[in-house]
């Protein structure tokens, strides 16, 4: 049977706010780390709490990694939280273990980019708490934002962020906090975001309605 909303559970994270959160604004949605249930959703959602090279050590060889991909190649709409969005991309600098000689631990790939520390002498790290959303021009295009206002204060707990060398174009919006930073990203059936839309509130709320609607076509 093919759910509406897959939550990949990778064993790290945060489901069970997200998977309440897309049923509080009508979904049908399952929590699931089988990599044929992920394969057969109409959507996806890849949530995360967690360090990169954890994820990756788990997600690459339990085959939940392949199924994403292909689903993402399919057209499947696609939603990473905070650590799922970082992991979309080439590489992150997040490990834990001496095993990463160059310092780099290898993503998904579905997208082209680093995730990096932010680094700040002022600021404290990790960036926790609300900030804003700066909405691109191509954010303002973006099926995520409708009724979004310009400014929308959303939730943050991260440490790392997408770094200079992603493309601009998928940058949706943008946050200030230790260093610019694209904070949501939208390529085609592929959305990621920094902060946590299922503890930002209404406007969280609105974004995951969004990407229902936009699941639902």
């Amino acid at each position: 049977m093919a759910h509406e909303i897959v939550v990949v559970d990778y064993h790290k994270g945060n489901l069970l706010s997200v998977a309440r959160s897309m049923s509080s604004v009508g979904a049908e949605v399952v929590i699931s780390d089988d990599p044929q249930t992920i394969a057969e959703a109409h959507g996806i959602i890849l949530p995360g709490v967690g360090s990169f090279e954890d994820a990756m050590r788990y997600i690459r060889p339990s085959g939940q990694g392949d199924a994403m991909v292909n689903s993402i190649r399919r057209g499947v709409p696609f939603l990473g939280i905070c650590l799922g969005l970082h992991l979309l991309f080439d590489r992150g600098s997040e490990h834990t273990s001496d095993a990463w000689g160059n310092g780099w631990v290898p993503g998904l790939g579905i997208l082209k980019g680093s995730v990096t520390r932010l680094e700040s002498d002022r600021l404290k790290v990790p960036h926790v708490g609300w900030n804003q959303l700066h909405l691109t021009e191509h954010g303002r295009q973006c099926p995520l934002f409708v009724d979004v206002p310009e400014g929308s204060n959303v939730y943050f707990t991260h440490s790392y962020a997408l770094d200079d060398d992603v493309d601009p174009g998928i940058v949706t919006t943008r946050t200030h906090y230790a260093r610019s930073f694209g904070s949501s990203i939208w390529a085609d059936n592929v959305f990621g975001v920094q902060y946590h839309p299922e503890k930002s509130s209404a406007t969280g709320m609105r974004i995951l309605s969004n990407f229902l609607r936009y699941v639902r076509g």
